[in-house]
């Protein structure tokens, strides 16, 4: 079957366009997405077979613990066990191009979680698109950014057409504003440490209260 190509509005997102995706998202559909960092690949966070099927594009192993998306702080805190410490931060970071690893709580299933830490990957996306079909989905979205596994593309429309025959429905908008990777942090304890320098590099070094660099 032909993927399905929705258009949505990125600053004036339609509700009976959302509510199209976010209804394929809930019958297992694999989504291929625009977020603040760049295109996503992505499915409803409690559907094995849809994830199983993301992991298949990007060839990522089966242990290899999946980043998904919130839309807001108290719903990190539904999936997440955030300190106090951490909670703070968190707030003065979101929304906006950060992964916080942190400890998941039995709400992310077992196959989206890190076997080894018990870690899941966060984010709160700064693109009101997203926030707005996260809210109508209801429940988070697995989120790995959007590459073909044979081939690179120079731009975003030749990404569009190699993914769009591995996926289910398309998300395209009239005009992107990606900020690249996002900053990777571990809040697993409460010496925060930096894993990925990313975009939003300034917001992290003005607001976290301490942090270290992960070195190789």
């Amino acid at each position: 079957m032909a993927s399905l190509i929705v258009e949505i509005h990125s600053v004036t997102p339609q509700p009976r366009k959302l509510q199209q995706v976010a209804a394929a998202a809930r019958d297992g559909a694999v989504l291929l997405y625009p977020t603040d960092t760049g295109f996503a690949l992505g499915c409803c966070l409690g559907n094995k077979t849809a994830i199983s099927r993301v992991r298949e594009i990007r060839r990522m192993p089966q242990h290899k613990n999946l980043t998904f998306l919130c839309d807001s702080l108290s719903n990190i805190a539904e999936y997440a066990k955030v300190s106090n410490m951490a909670y703070r931060s968190i707030k003065r970071l979101i929304p906006g191009p950060f992964t916080f690893i942190l400890p998941a709580t039995k709400q992310v299933p077992n196959y989206a979680v890190d076997p080894k830490r018990k870690t899941s990957g966060i984010r709160v996306p700064d693109n009101r698109l997203v926030r707005d079909l996260l809210k109508e989905h209801g429940s988070p979205l697995i989120s790995i950014t959007a590459k073909h596994p044979d081939k690179d593309a120079d731009n975003n429309d030749e990404l569009i057409e190699l993914l769009t025959p591995l996926v289910d429905v398309v998300v395209t908008s009239e005009e992107y504003h990606f900020v690249g990777e996002s900053s990777v942090i571990d809040m697993t304890t409460e010496e925060f440490l930096l894993i990925r320098r990313g975009a939003g590099m300034g917001d992290v070094e003005r607001n976290l209260p301490q942090f270290i660099e992960e070195t190789a």
